[in-house]
């Protein structure tokens, strides 16, 4: 995995509280720590959110990440995770009381190394969020495209009118996000979450958490994988318990524009590569003992496994 250094952009992948590990590939990657801002005297870090949950050192990542931003050595993009927080930290407008996102015991838990951290300190807590808030939900720049988990132009589309001039979401986009059954919610979970399906009736497949779920996310990229086994994100040992029946049309949009795009979210195994030659995610489970992973791009169009650079669990 190379370490080489040009002009261009470093993109890290979801960090999840892990700051040890994200201090080491960055050092790897060339930048050093100077006036309490990781540096590289020619290259600039993109990352593709989550940036906490689970992991042990949620605010010091966020230090380190915002002061990068702030300083202008990296830019960053909306999580799913960071999306949680806000709506957990919002009251809903229309049930006093109650907040975008339930504060029920599952959501208290996924949100639990997060919270441990901010939740007794108030000011920091804002602070936090108000920066969560200033993230665009993606960039797309004249080389390439960086968006959390799905570039679907289709849900951009809809999403637009929820947003800022730069890609943020507006308050009304955070709230009408929050709706289920809202065009804007659907859309950004498809966004920040990837595409799901129904499975076909009577099917089910149990999830990481071993609850049985009648829906499955698919790997929307592979236009090859065009049946419900094939096209699952699930590992081996749950993919058998699929049916081999085709999927919805509309499931595999693909993605082949000129501009190669980076993801993150899907918690990838193995040796990091790119998924199609336009498109790499870099989320290798940093959060649950895997790498943190970055890829250095030079300006290329087709992407290439080489340019993948990775720390191990520390």
């Amino acid at each position: 995995m190379t370490t080489q250094d040009s002009s261009g952009y470093d993109l890290i992948g979801d960090i999840h509280g892990q700051a040890r590990m994200l201090r080491a590939l960055l050092h790897r990657l060339g930048y050093r720590e100077r006036d309490g801002v990781y540096r590289h005297p020619t290259r600039q870090v993109l990352f593709v959110g989550d940036f906490i949950d689970r992991g042990p050192r949620q605010r010091e990542t966020l230090a380190v990440c915002r002061a990068m931003v702030e300083s202008g050595t990296a830019r960053a993009v909306l999580g799913n995770h960071e999306f949680n927080a806000l709506a957990w930290d919002t009251e809903d407008p229309d049930r006093p009381g109650a907040y975008l996102r339930p504060r029920s015991a599952k959501n208290r838990q996924q949100h639990g190394a997060f919270l441990a951290e901010v939740e007794h300190a108030p000011s920091v807590h804002a602070g936090i969020l108000d920066w969560f808030r200033s993230l665009p939900l993606y960039l797309d720049l004249p080389g390439l495209r960086v968006i959390h988990a799905c570039w679907h132009a289709r849900q951009l589309e809809v999403l637009s009118p929820f947003l800022t001039k730069d890609n943020r979401l507006t308050e009304a986009g955070l709230i009408a996000a929050s709706r289920r059954g809202h065009p804007a919610y659907g859309a950004l979970e498809v966004l920040l979450k990837g595409i799901e399906v129904p499975l076909p009736f009577g099917a089910g497949v149990p999830d990481k958490h071993g609850h049985v779920r009648s829906q499955v996310r698919v790997r929307w990229w592979d236009t090859e994988a065009t049946d419900y086994r094939a096209a699952a994100l699930v590992d081996a040992s749950r993919r058998a318990a699929l049916p081999s029946s085709a999927l919805p049309p509309d499931a595999l949009i693909g993605y082949s524009d000129e501009k190669p795009l980076f993801i993150g979210h899907y918690w990838m195994e193995g040796e990091p590569a790119p998924l199609t030659p336009k498109l790499a995610c870099l989320d290798y489970s940093a959060g649950n003992g895997g790498a943190l992973c970055a890829y250095r791009w030079h300006g290329e169009s087709l992407l290439r496994a080489e340019q993948f650079c990775c720390v191990a669990a520390v």
